[in-house]
């Protein structure tokens, strides 16, 4: 019963955040700031990484018509210096085996390919370690899906309500959210507000 209903909130939340990736890709930055101001995915982000999320357009998340089989995460860029793809796509099979994932295959143009570049500024600093943690790492690595904690907190935590964090630098104490930000807040309350009334 409980999946019926997640499958239902999930389905009349998908045209309010269709609304809202539409409302935010002429917003310039807003994904790369969203994702800078997370704490946790910020804790990853390598410096060109960072430069390279400033083409990222949309950021979306499918579940799978079985909630409990998976779900995907797209990332949708404008051309840029980087790679050749215009959509990446990490995907959660989260059946009744052990969970597997899938990423997208990155097609880097020459000199960019930011997974090297970061190995390679971690050996030249003289550190022994593995390779940091990176968010184009994390994108790759498909080893433990089961623990993919970058995944879990774009899919539960920063996809639901990016505005949290988009709106982090320009907030302080006398200062509220503008009123160029009433749409996002309508539609957020709106998807959240179609979920609660069907759950009855």
């Amino acid at each position: 019963h409980f999946l019926k209903v997640e499958q239902k909130y999930n389905s009349l939340r998908k045209p309010f955040f269709d609304k809202r990736n539409d409302l935010v890709r002429d917003i310039p930055n807003f994904w790369v700031t969203a994702f800078v101001n997370h704490p946790n995915i910020s804790a990853i982000l390598d410096e060109e990484e960072e430069e390279c999320l400033h083409y990222l357009t949309t950021v979306e998340v499918e579940e799978f018509d079985d909630i409990k089989s998976g779900y995907r995460i797209k990332l949708t860029f404008d051309e840029n210096p980087f790679f050749e793809n215009t959509q990446l796509v990490k995907e959660f099979f989260l059946g009744d085996f052990e969970p597997t994932s899938t990423t997208t295959v990155i097609k880097w143009k020459p000199d960019n390919d930011l997974l090297n570049k970061v190995k390679t500024k971690s050996q030249s600093s003289g550190d022994t370690t593995p390779a940091p943690r990176s968010f184009f790492a994390w994108l790759s690595d498909n080893q433990d899906p089961s623990n993919d904690e970058i995944a879990e907190l774009i899919k539960d935590d920063l996809w639901p309500n990016p505005l949290q964090y988009f709106l982090v630098p320009e907030m302080d104490e006398n200062a509220g959210v503008s009123g160029d930000d009433d749409n996002f807040d309508d539609i957020f309350e709106e998807a959240d507000d179609a979920g609660e009334d069907n759950e009855d």
